[in-house]
């Protein structure tokens, strides 16, 4: 069976804000260690971490710098403190849903033990 390993919107926001918590990043890099710390079960490309990068540089949630890295031009960013009470509403929210999630999963397992 294949995985399915898509992030949803509010995950992917989270997630760059967890990562950014640590220091300021560059993309790719975040990219690199998303994949890297989910143990390769997380992979998204540059165009889904882009666009929500860009909307929270938009917000204000996210800063950005430009820097001039050998002959490149490197885009740094860095979290404000609006994106630690962002970071602190989506953890919330996402332990709400994975408790939920969590108790369907049980009472799916003691229905099972009935069915047999």
């Amino acid at each position: 069976m294949e995985r399915n390993n898509t992030v949803s919107k509010g995950s992917i926001e989270m997630i760059i804000l967890c990562l950014l918590r640590e220091g300021e990043k560059y993309g790719y890099e975040m990219l690199q260690e998303i994949e890297n710390r989910s143990g390769g079960i997380i992979r998204m490309n540059e165009g889904s971490l882009y666009v929500p990068l860009y909307r929270m540089v938009k917000e204000g949630t996210v800063t950005e710098e430009r820097r001039i890295v050998g002959k490149r031009m490197r885009v740094y960013y860095r979290i404000e403190a609006s994106g630690y009470n962002r970071l602190a509403e989506l953890r919330e929210e996402h332990e709400t849903m994975i408790d939920g999630m969590w108790n369907l999963l049980q009472l799916d397992q003691k229905m099972s033990k009935f069915n047999k």
